[in-house]
């Protein structure tokens, strides 16, 4: 009787601290969202610049990096890395997700933006540097393969 009482209790233990540690991330995630949001549209108009990891000047995945980084999220440098090694995948977007762009379906991803809310995204646009963007954009939205959480 004594062990399936320790038993009972070391389970209800253990889905108290899941549930505990669930809505702690949850919340962490949330935190680190918005501000690598909030970071990036500082950053709006900043210059694109291949390679670029600093407010000097941007490529896509390098305000990515960048946003989350300041977030305190550490990330990987390019779009595909980040896309195949983290996260993940989500098929109903929410702010802080990352979006991912490739030339086909079958392509690896070559861009990667920021889903901000409503419809809109945020990049580094190699013809603008750092803008706010639709989704539906005609230009994005045929290349879109996908978006992961981190």
């Amino acid at each position: 009787m004594l062990k399936k009482l320790i038993a009972a209790l070391a389970i209800t233990a253990t889905i108290t601290t899941s549930l505990f540690a669930t809505a702690g991330d949850k919340a962490e995630a949330a935190y680190y969202h918005t501000k690598a949001i909030s970071v990036a549209k500082a950053h709006l108009g900043v210059p694109y610049r291949y390679g670029g990891i600093t407010p000097r000047g941007f490529d896509c995945s390098g305000l990515v990096k960048y946003s989350f980084g300041q977030a305190g999220k550490v990330l990987p440098r390019t779009a595909a890395d980040m896309f195949y090694t983290k996260g993940y995948r989500v098929g109903s977007l929410q702010a802080g997700d990352l979006m991912f762009f490739a030339p086909t379906k079958a392509s690896r991803p070559d861009h990667v933006a920021i889903y901000i809310g409503a419809g809109k995204m945020i990049m580094a646009s190699s013809s603008k540097g750092v803008i706010i963007t639709y989704t539906s954009n005609s230009y994005w939205k045929p290349r879109y393969i996908g978006a992961k959480r981190i």
